[in-house]
């Protein structure tokens, strides 16, 4: 397999076969340890399309083989007050099992830091989980690091205050 055979398109969320490739690879996600090891639930299966493309900072791109959606990554436009620049976050980066170690991850994150240099955005996010080694040794290959502003202040750490 080379990358080559994948391509990676914009999500159009009302398109349905980008609509149910997207929910496919969610659910495939969401049931993967690394992605919590639980289905979604049938309300944000219901809701997900409609509501991502009304949210207007919303950016979702797939990367097919052929016809068979391989890989995923949800974006949303942020802001950076210290930059006075936008930030491109990758809240979900997914890459079906099968396709896992073939380049799928990085054709996607190159196709993000695209869309974010189109944007004039002055950095990318992300999150990963501490023991998904084989998604942060992705992610470093790709020139992520954590994030830290200097040395004796530490490293950042994402947290957050569940509302539901």
């Amino acid at each position: 397999m080379s990358q080559v055979d994948i391509s990676v398109v914009k999500v159009n969320y009302r398109h349905p076969k980008q609509g149910a490739d997207l929910l496919q690879l969610m659910q495939h996600y969401a049931t993967d340890p690394m992605g919590g090891a639980k289905a979604l639930p049938d309300k944000v299966i219901e809701q997900l399309l409609p509501t991502l493309a009304s949210t207007p900072t919303a950016l979702s791109l797939l990367a097919y083989q052929g016809e068979r959606a391989v890989g995923l990554a949800n974006c949303f436009l942020a802001f950076s007050t210290f930059n006075c620049a936008p930030i491109l976050n990758i809240h979900d980066l997914v890459v079906h099992k099968g396709m896992r170690r073939q380049g799928v991850g990085q054709l996607l994150l190159t196709a993000a830091t695209q869309h974010a240099k189109a944007l004039d955005c002055c950095k990318i996010t992300l999150e990963v989980l501490s023991e998904n080694t084989s998604a942060r040794d992705a992610y470093v290959k790709a020139g992520f690091a954590p994030y830290q502003l200097r040395p004796d202040t530490g490293i950042a750490e994402f947290w957050q205050k569940p509302l539901t």
